[in-house]
């Protein structure tokens, strides 16, 4: 219990610290106009108080991520803790932070149009395919896993095929209509059920008789798992993920201000973490390794959040938490699909004021989106797991470039860009069954040699931008001044 304390407290106290520390290198301009305002449409760009930029921000990135990810690494054991502290304090916030902010500097920009200014034109089409495979996946993976939830919660009333529907058509509505519309008013409610479900399940934990396992070098991790790179690719929501690059710009277009930024994409990421710690302890607690793993390979980890719920907090609770759980995946499914549309009006250049050019778009991702739900679940989930840290690690270059050619201290996003992509390229290397296959001392040689070609690119492009005066932050109109 003493290394899961800590840990949450470490995680609230980097908000106030090293997250202020982000802030003050990137320097937010309170004064300068903010998407939401200079690109104003009623649809996509929309002012939203902080409040309920920061709800939707952390529905958005905790998806299925924070719970399952969690869940699924708690068989590496306490390391895990580890992961999701560090991994949300020193990367997967300032990756949040730096992808909304320089995004609210270009006009609300997702994340190819951004590599494709920072990193070059090729980067570009490369983001893009990765980020479009990464939200018609999670989009697909947020289907089944709340389907399976609801199923299993109803013991099996209503099939998961018509659940499967119902959520394809709230999903499409929320993709095409204005996000103040469905998204912006429903997410307080949505928001209610996950903070009581997961606040309820962190304090059962702390009261029951299950012991939270503790951090030690005689405790670190079971010895037949390795931990690098097969963990951060498995912990990925809570810890570190590419998919928030994908939402953190949906929130950029409904800003209204600079100066909230830390609140909504540091602190948000913080918030995640805890989560994530959440359910890695009372994975860990209430299960061994063999049992949990029997668990998860009956039905992915729905059935461990279904059993941890109702063994916690008993048949009202654990319904309440069930559905915290089956509201995170829906809220970032809706996102998915809705970022998905915006990614690709983007790259075609068309603009998304009438209802009829959102549908031409919206249909065919819901058509292939419904196809990919025929694939086993374990297979979705490790392609999912590779374009996330992928997408992950060309984010984190995109900040650091930002903040190499605006000479600011770029080390803060260098360090974990370098060590993700290390993980991805091992990762790839060694996967037999969705890379090359390589012995594990191999992969990793592999990949640190494709690290450093990838950090000497970087140096490169990043000194030829400098001496181009790439402009960093775009121009932005004469209008209101932010509110």
């Amino acid at each position: 219990m003493i290394t899961f304390l800590i840990a949450v407290a470490a995680l609230v106290i980097a908000y106030f610290t090293y997250g202020k520390y982000i802030e003050k290198v990137f320097g937010p301009n309170a004064e300068r106009p903010t998407p939401a305002y200079s690109n104003k449409d009623g649809v996509d760009y929309v002012p939203m108080n902080k409040q309920k930029n920061a709800l939707i921000q952390l529905l958005n990135i905790a998806g299925t991520g924070p719970i399952f990810g969690p869940i699924m690494g708690a068989l590496y054991g306490p390391v895990a803790f580890l992961w999701i502290v560090l991994g949300s304090i020193f990367a997967g916030a300032v990756h949040d932070y730096l992808t909304g902010m320089i995004s609210i500097r270009n006009r609300g920009a997702h994340i190819p149009e951004l590599a494709g200014k920072f990193l070059g034109k090729i980067s570009r089409h490369l983001v893009n395919f990765f980020a479009l495979l990464l939200l018609l996946l999670v989009g697909t993976v947020f289907v089944t896993t709340p389907a399976s939830l609801l199923h299993n919660l109803i013991d099996g009333k209503i099939a998961v095929i018509a659940i499967v529907l119902f959520i394809f058509i709230y999903y499409l509505l929320s993709t095409i209509l204005p996000i103040d519309k469905i998204i912006g008013r429903i997410y307080p409610f949505f928001g209610a059920v996950l903070l009581v479900g997961t606040i309820g399940v962190g304090g059962a934990l702390l009261i029951s008789d299950y012991p939270i396992p503790e951090l030690s070098l005689s405790n670190w991790h079971p010895a037949d798992l390795p931990i690098f790179p097969i963990l951060f690719l498995t912990i990925t929501c809570g810890a570190l993920s590419g998919f928030h690059a994908t939402q953190s710009p949906l929130i950029s277009r409904t800003t209204q201000n600079e100066k909230q930024g830390r609140y909504i994409f540091y602190g948000m990421m913080v918030a995640e973490g805890i989560i994530a710690m959440i359910w890695a302890a009372a994975a860990m607690s209430l299960f061994d390794g063999q049992g949990l793993q029997g668990l998860i390979n009956q039905g992915t980890a729905s059935l461990v959040v279904n059993e941890v719920s109702m063994t916690l907090l008993g048949a009202v609770g654990g319904t309440i938490a069930v559905l915290g759980a089956v509201v995170l995946p829906i809220t970032s499914g809706d996102t998915a699909f809705r970022a998905a549309r915006n990614i690709i009006a983007d790259y075609i250049r068309m603009d998304q004021i009438k209802v009829v050019k959102r549908l031409a778009i919206a249909i065919p991702m819901f058509v292939v989106s419904y196809w990919l739900t025929t694939i086993d679940f374990n297979i979705l989930w490790r392609y999912f797991s590779f374009a996330n840290q992928g997408t992950a690690a060309l984010a984190l270059w995109i900040g650091t470039m930002y903040l190499f050619v605006k000479k600011k201290n770029y080390f803060i996003a260098l360090v974990p860009a370098i060590f993700i992509t290390d993980m991805v390229f091992t990762y790839i290397l060694y996967d037999s069954n969705l890379g090359f296959g390589l012995s594990y001392q191999a992969a990793h040689i592999g990949g640190i040699i494709m690290t450093l070609f990838i950090v000497a690119l970087f140096f490169w492009k990043g000194n030829k931008n400098r001496s181009e005066k790439l402009s960093v932050d775009m121009e932005v109109p004469p209008t209101r001044k932010a509110g």
